[in-house]
């Protein structure tokens, strides 16, 4: 009996070990299915970002240099304008009788002129044979001379009058694009105060911004290297600029100028980059971010921003092992380029890491991977040129 009980034990024992082995084995989780890659490695060049705003190359108020009421306006609001055309017309009636009159001055200095000349050479004869005294001589080169300087008056006059008259014709200084017109016909303009309207120039446009000393010492330091000073574009270092319009591609510019002094408030000085704009995208007032050059190239490592996870206060990637297993990998982030995230630190670039599904990771979790090869651009747009300097500690 004690024998028999002790193989029903033994018997038990065994059903519950494979019983207890099925359980596990159907309580295992299957592998999850993700996307592993390895991340691309390239050369780059980093830059650094600014933001900034654009401003016309050149701009003007419109005013009067006479005063009078305005009578006429020969444009259209918001239109192109080339220099030299007609803008607005001021009453020329009274600058018409202003002229008439300085010519009809003009007219009598020399009619006294032709008098005062004819009879200094009469005197001047007569002294000859002594009929005349010299005095008197004297008193006709003197008329002579005044009526000679009352011409020259007149005559100035004259010119100033028609230069008034020009005047009242105001046209274009500069060609661009003219705002609304400021004042409507028959108001009185005042000479050299009212405004009228404001123009302008659109092509090309320039981009100012501010850069701080640690980065202003740097691109001076390169601009010598160059041959050039910082102040006068570093020797048209190229750069780009993006707009909020995720739609158009980077602006191509160069960099053409740099103040002289740093701001003692901000400790930054400020900056010009020239940009072609043969469209008129570009508007003065608009902002920008500008990438200038901050570095020589050097290899990067780049990873899609699918790729990267979080782990409590960090990021991370996961990399997966031959086994199937996966282990998070701290990385520091760095700017996007190429439709990539630069990843400035925690990576070799031989590692193979999951690319697409991290929602399916779980602690000990083993996964299915499929091995894919990313692109050395992850879009079709554009490759800027260079990174965001700013951007390394995301």
């Amino acid at each position: 009996m004690p024998k028999t009980l002790a193989r029903i034990a033994i018997f038990s024992f065994t059903i519950a070990i494979f019983t207890g082995t099925q359980v596990l084995a159907q309580s295992a989780p299957p592998a999850a299915p993700v996307t592993v890659a390895k991340p691309v490695v390239r050369d780059v060049v980093d830059s650094d970002e600014f933001i900034g705003r654009f401003q016309a190359v050149d701009e003007v108020s419109v005013r009067s240099r006479v005063g009078g009421y305005l009578q006429e306006v020969h444009f259209e609001d918001g239109t192109m304008v080339k220099q030299g055309d007609l803008l607005f017309v001021i009453d020329q009636r009274p600058f018409v009788t202003a002229l008439n009159e300085a010519t009809a001055s003009l007219e009598v200095a020399n009619s006294s002129l032709t008098l005062a000349d004819a009879q200094f050479k009469r005197a001047q004869s007569l002294s000859t044979t002594g009929s005349q005294s010299a005095s008197t001589l004297d008193d006709r080169r003197r008329d002579l001379i005044s009526a000679q300087a009352n011409v020259r008056g007149a005559q100035a006059s004259v010119d100033r009058a028609n230069l008034d008259m020009d005047f009242t014709k105001i046209t274009a200084p500069l060609s661009g694009r003219i705002d609304r017109r400021l004042i409507s016909v028959g108001n009185l303009v005042q000479a050299d105060q009212t405004v009228l309207t404001t123009i302008v120039a659109l092509d090309p446009i320039d981009f100012y911004f501010d850069v701080d000393e640690r980065r202003l010492l740097s691109y001076a330091d390169e601009a010598r290297k160059n041959g050039s000073a910082l102040q006068q574009g570093g020797g048209g270092l190229d750069v780009s600029v993006m707009i909020a319009d995720s739609r158009q591609q980077p602006f191509k510019g160069k960099l053409d100028f740099a103040e002289n002094r740093v701001d003692n408030e901000t400790g930054t000085i400020r900056m010009r980059a020239r940009f072609p704009n043969p469209n008129f995208v570009l508007q003065p007032g608009l902002f920008g971010r500008i990438q200038v050059a901050g570095s020589n190239s050097y290899k990067a490592i780049l990873v899609p921003d699918e790729a990267i996870g979080s782990d409590q206060n960090q990021r991370v990637v996961y990399v997966v092992g031959a086994d199937g297993g996966v282990t998070p990998k701290p990385v520091r982030p760095g700017p996007k380029l190429y439709g990539y995230r630069v990843i400035r630190g925690g990576m070799t670039g031989d590692e193979t890491i999951v690319v697409n599904g991290l929602m399916r990771i779980r602690p000990g979790v083993k996964v299915a991977p499929q091995l894919i090869q990313l692109p050395q651009e992850a879009s079709n747009e554009e490759a800027p040129a260079q990174a965001a300097a700013q951007g390394s500690d995301q």
